[in-house]
């Protein structure tokens, strides 16, 4: 089983980092082949250009987003670790995800509709939040952002969500709280 882990953060000393060599840590333990794609090490560009949709029409796909498609064909299993801003995923996985997830790689128009391209493909998404749970509760931004990744990206695209875990109020809360998250993600069945 292959391993890709999808992670966008931009700060090397952030708790997004900190979970992420937790993942690496467990997989590594466990000997699971993975890749990892830090897209801000990369520089990965998440413009969507006109010329992209120009390419995906022409089959001229463009190298850096053929790239990352590979990566992503060749997994079982995609790990997203990420902050949640505003609501929503960082601009530049937003923009993996528009480049990357394109139609005819992820999706296409089948006879009974929109037909998902990735079956077979497992993701567990690990987000950091500013806010408390309560409040995300309280106003229904965690189920508002769980529908959006879940249903309107991945399932979408034909991809089984395993487990989407919230980490509340990453900023306020203590080291020992911190030190337990990591811990509960080395017990995770990825």
């Amino acid at each position: 089983m292959k391993y890709l882990i999808i992670y966008a953060h931009p700060n090397p000393k952030s708790f997004n980092n900190a979970i992420k060599d937790a993942v690496i840590s467990k997989l590594t333990k466990e000997d699971k082949s993975f890749e990892i794609r830090d897209l801000y090490a990369l520089g990965f560009d998440p413009i969507l250009k006109g010329s992209d949709f120009i390419g995906f029409k022409e089959g001229k796909i463009p190298l850096d987003i053929v790239e990352e498609q590979n990566y992503i064909k060749s997994a079982d299993r995609i790990i997203l670790i990420h902050p949640i801003w505003w609501f929503g995923m960082p601009a530049i996985l937003k923009g993996y995800i528009d480049r990357v997830f394109s139609y005819g790689f992820a999706y296409r128009a089948g006879e009974k509709g929109i037909e998902g391209l990735l079956t077979g493909k497992k993701v567990f998404i690990l987000n950091t939040t500013g806010e408390t749970q309560d409040q995300y509760v309280q106003y229904g931004f965690k189920d508002a952002i769980s529908k959006t990744f879940q249903n309107g990206i991945f399932n979408f695209c034909g991809m089984e969500i395993i487990s989407h875990q919230f980490f509340f109020a990453v900023p306020t809360i203590t080291d020992a709280d911190r030190k337990n998250i990591l811990k509960q993600i080395s017990t995770m069945p990825f």
